[in-house]
């Protein structure tokens, strides 16, 4: 039996602002969190009813030298204690039941809205900011939503007391009434200093994970051409600044802690040392003294309650705007559709694709090989003729943004050679439509030359595979994503360096397989190797965002000098031994 989501519907949030972002997260659980602030109020109000029992005791009971009488009140002292116990175990359990949901409910919405949103999210925010999101901010959201219970209580347990203070000394109640909230305005600053430093560091931190998790993700290739030292000293920079900041937020949470301790403790003693004048003075009894101090001793704990809620707010408020900024990212349509909302038909044939921008024309049922000066320009070409970005290419002289998206997609795949891959068994890994068979994965695996990996393990396509397949060398995750976009079978494949970690043995059989894979379906590969620019039909060489020749590769190493210095630098050997692969 599959294992059942917290949320299998988590609602739709409100990301109209961090603080109506929590606050959707506290209506999806309204009658838990009018639970916890029932118990969260009665113990309060429970931890008031103890002061007052002990001075009772002391007047009616040991003032008066009435044993009976000094039993009851102490019996009644216990039996408050074990229902406070209770009442604090049941207050705990209950948030942390409305924390857990709130985290839960967070995640679901992320990663459902983190699946919907696709080829946006590495455009718009790094690794390291989806990361942080999905893991830091998520906790400090949830954590506001504890303080739903003991937050109210705190604040009708301060009104109670300070009723209760009202009936043993107006002035004493006066000065409990004046006091608290000038301790919350002696933090109040800190509070504010604290929302900015948090999110420079948040921000710092996702910056910096991003960096540490393209270091990993290229380690081999860093040790491989000597840049893992300068790298290196690169995160730790980075490092030092993150560190200087975390400093920062450390300053401003070492004051507000010390404050939320010190503060009302200072508190307590002025009114302890009013309640023993009064009481030296006969104004107050003994027991009554007693008692005040009780009731402000309790005090403090609605007190610390507010101020950590502060505390917690803050934080939580600047968590919650990046979950915020994160979920109001959208699906980019990569353009509008025609006038009118409505969309036009994708051409029922092999049709040309032809972008603007650069002058390309993708020949329709021919493999076209693009030889690019700057990497970067080859990518955004792809980009435009996958649609992943708004432009002006047409498909057989229709608008590509006219058409409906699902079917750009499903008939023209751009694949990166760098794409993920989840964990699974090379046969889930490859079965990308329902009528694959295991002889169509094994074609497609010695088009990609990738046969070896069957023939190296004794499971074959059941061989298991890890998260972004750790377990294979890089030429051979190169291979397997290669082998997936051939599956895919699309109308119009765009392979982006699809053999650049590869050896040159494997890549011309990979050149001469492609050709006869895709034959009569149009394939454009970006690439600057010889060996697959020599098996292609047509060969452009874009240079400054714009084809400047076009033609075989033969010819262009004849007619084109800039060519011919771009194709010759990719066709140098490698320098270390075994990088490649």
């Amino acid at each position: 039996m599959p294992p059942q989501l917290p949320h299998a519907e988590p609602g739709t949030p409100d990301t109209r602002g961090p603080l109506r972002y929590i606050w959707w997260l506290v209506r999806c659980q309204p009658w838990r969190v009018l639970r916890g602030g029932l118990i969260g109020t009665a113990w309060m109000l429970g931890l008031s009813l103890r002061p007052y029992l002990v001075a009772r005791a002391i007047d009616d009971g040991l003032r008066a030298a009435d044993h009976r009488t000094l039993l009851w009140w102490v019996a009644a002292i216990v039996v408050a204690g074990m229902g406070l116990a209770y009442l604090g175990i049941m207050r705990h359990r209950t948030m942390t039941f409305v924390r857990e949901d709130a985290s839960a409910r967070s995640a679901a919405v992320l990663l459902r809205h983190l699946s919907r949103i696709g080829a946006v999210l590495p455009r718009r925010l790094a690794a390291g900011e989806v990361a942080t999101v999905g893991g830091a901010d998520i906790t400090h959201t949830s954590a506001v939503l504890t303080m739903t219970g003991p937050g109210v209580g705190a604040v009708l347990a301060y009104v109670f007391v300070a009723f209760l203070l009202w009936s043993v000394s107006p002035s004493l109640a006066v000065f409990v009434l004046l006091g608290v909230p000038t301790v919350v305005l002696l933090v109040g600053p800190l509070l504010r200093r604290l929302e900015r430093v948090e999110s420079v560091y948040r921000h710092q931190q996702g910056l910096l994970t991003t960096r540490a998790a393209d270091i990993v993700a290229g380690l081999r290739v860093l040790a491989g051409v000597g840049g893992r030292g300068l790298f290196a000293r690169r995160y730790a920079a980075r490092s030092q600044r993150l560190l200087a900041e975390g400093y920062r937020v450390g300053a401003v949470n070492s004051w507000i802690e010390s404050l939320t301790i010190v503060v009302p403790g200072v508190f307590l003693a002025a009114v302890v040392w009013l309640a023993a004048r009064m009481a030296s003075a006969g104004d107050i009894t003994i027991g009554q003294m007693v008692a005040v101090y009780g009731y402000v001793a309790v005090l403090i704990v609605p007190v610390w309650f507010l101020l950590e809620g502060g505390h917690q707010v803050i934080r939580g408020r600047v968590a919650a705007r990046r979950i915020v900024a994160l979920l109001n990212l959208r699906p980019d349509t990569a353009g509008p559709t025609s006038p009118g909302g409505g969309t036009r038909q994708a051409p029922d044939r092999p049709a040309d694709l032809h972008d603007p921008a650069s002058g390309l024309t993708v020949p329709a049922g021919r493999l076209l090989a693009v030889a690019a000066d700057d990497p970067a320009e080859a990518s955004a070409l792809a980009d435009r003729l996958g649609r992943f970005v708004a432009s002006e290419v047409t498909w057989d002289g229709v608008p590509l943004t006219s058409i409906a998206l699902d079917e750009v997609r499903a008939r023209i795949l751009v694949a990166d050679h760098d794409s993920y891959l989840f964990a699974g068994t090379l046969r889930e890994i490859l079965h990308v439509r329902a009528d694959l068979g295991d002889a169509d994965l094994r074609a497609a695996l010695r088009t990609a030359s990738a046969e070896d990996l069957l023939d190296a393990h004794p499971d074959g396509l059941a061989m298991p595979v890890g998260t972004r397949a750790r377990t294979l060398s890089g030429g051979q995750r190169q291979r397997v994503r290669l082998a997936r976009a051939l599956l895919a079978e699309p109308d119009v494949l765009i392979l982006i360096d699809p053999t650049s970690a590869v050896d040159a043995h494997t890549e011309a059989r990979i050149a001469q397989r492609l050709r006869a894979a895709r034959a009569g379906r149009t394939t454009v590969v970006l690439t600057t190797s010889p060996l697959l620019l020599g098996r292609a039909d047509l060969v452009a060489h874009l240079r400054d965002g714009r084809i400047v020749t076009v033609g075989a590769h033969v010819d262009l190493l004849e007619q084109d000098p800039s060519y011919r210095a771009l194709v010759s630098r990719d066709n140098e050997p490698a320098d270390v031994d075994g990088s490649l692969r």
